[in-house]
């Protein structure tokens, strides 16, 4: 099991976000959030958009730190990086599926 998390360096509504994916499976990475309650909202199709605040969480979890670039190579390498029109899809399934 590898869980990856990069830098918070992307603004959005006023905070800082980053990037969590898994370089085994989606199944992994949504048992690996739901596990640490992050709500399915976040999961973008192929990763979880994380704020700032609740990264040290996810690293004190497992989460291994990797630089963005890093996070994208292992994410393609393994077969998992989506298209916009997928991950779209797949966002949609996911939340479909929240138990929140």
């Amino acid at each position: 099991m590898t869980i990856l998390i990069d830098e918070a360096r992307w603004w959005f509504d006023g905070r800082k976000w980053c990037h969590m994916v898994s370089d085994v499976s989606y199944d992994e990475l949504i048992a690996f959030a739901d596990g640490l309650g992050i709500p399915r909202r976040g999961f973008q199709g192929d990763h979880y958009d994380i704020p700032q605040e609740y990264r040290p969480d996810m690293i004190a979890a497992g989460a291994v730190e990797v630089e963005s670039r890093e996070l994208l190579r292992r994410l393609r390498g393994a077969g998992l990086r989506l298209s916009p029109t997928e991950r779209r899809a797949r966002t949609a399934a996911a939340a479909k599926n929240d138990p929140d």
